[in-house]
């Protein structure tokens, strides 16, 4: 199974000829989610070839525009290509009441159900599972209400030794449980371990989101040890009052989160109009985590 994340914008709040707002495609395991939708997602989605239809799941993290300006729009391009399929938003309760009245307002009616979940910022809780993955919120520290999600791959099946397996002539009824790691007890009392006839599964993956956010710590139990962490990184150190002042993080202190919470792989974007390209922003990251890359729009990256 894939699981990829491909950056559809990786600007701050004015967009650039080369850094769209901010906006995100996940693909894991079969299972398609958009994170924010600023203006311009939807041409970007298309410039990445990606199958729009499919996304089921919009994570919208707050209400600054450069985070779902282009919401109304993307789900009215859906209506217009035909879809009929529900979709579900996860986003700030006042996230239901704009994008409805922007489409009546408009005279739209959609061909699908809209299905609102209300975050209110604060809270660290599970949205979505399914056999899979799952999907949970945690709050960040922001301006306004802000969530985080956090993006992880539920565990695997362990693998069966088919050779194993067959030289000691095992009955298939003791498969099931021996890829959910149980041992299997015989009527005269044997005991056959799953650990003997199977073998982990890959460890599962994890993609922790953090959008605009002021350097906080209290993000860590909730990003810890996860595969790969995108975090915000608005400004270089040098301008520290003014992150403050807007409440957003330096690469620097991105670097820090990342240490401090043990991640395998950094990436950092969100970064402001002044900067002509991030290479100040990843040598100033480096100083506290040496995996770490500035995204760029339309890049993949493989989780």
């Amino acid at each position: 199974m894939s699981f990829e994340v491909t950056i559809l914008g990786s600007g701050a709040a004015l967009p650039t000829a080369l850094r769209n707002p901010t906006a995100q495609y996940v693909f894991c395991n079969d299972r398609h989610i958009l994170i924010d939708c600023g203006e311009g997602t939807q041409n970007q989605l298309r410039k990445a070839k990606i199958h729009i239809q499919k996304i089921n799941h919009i994570l919208i993290s707050h209400l600054h525009g450069d985070h779902y300006f282009g919401l109304v729009g993307f789900l009215s391009s859906l209506h217009l290509l035909g879809r009929d399929k529900g979709i579900t938003i996860y986003g700030p309760e006042e996230l239901e009441q704009i994008i409805r009245l922007q489409l009546e307002v408009g005279g739209a009616q959609l061909g699908f159900s809209l299905e609102f979940v209300p975050l209110n910022g604060k809270e660290h809780k599970l949205l979505f599972e399914d056999k899979l993955i799952e999907i949970w919120t945690f709050p960040l520290k922001h301006r306004i209400p802000t969530n985080g999600f956090l993006i992880k791959e539920k565990e695997k099946e362990r693998h069966l030794d088919g050779d194993k397996f067959k030289r000691d002539g095992l009955s298939l009824t003791c498969i099931p449980k021996f890829k959910n790691g149980e041992d299997v007890i015989l009527e005269d009392g044997t005991v056959l371990g799953a650990a003997d006839y199977t073998y982990p599964s890959k460890k599962p993956k994890s993609y922790a989101y953090c959008s605009d956010t002021i350097y906080t710590e209290n993000i860590i139990p909730f990003i810890e040890k996860a595969t790969c962490l995108y975090h915000e990184a608005t400004f270089l150190h040098n301008k520290l009052d003014r992150a403050k002042a807007t409440f957003h993080t330096t690469a620097l202190q991105a670097g820090m989160i990342a240490d401090k919470a043990g991640v395998q792989k950094l990436l950092i974007g969100h970064l402001s109009a002044r900067y002509e390209n991030g290479q100040l922003h990843e040598s100033e990251a480096k100083t506290h985590f040496q995996n770490v890359e500035v995204v760029e729009d339309g890049t993949i990256y493989q989780i």
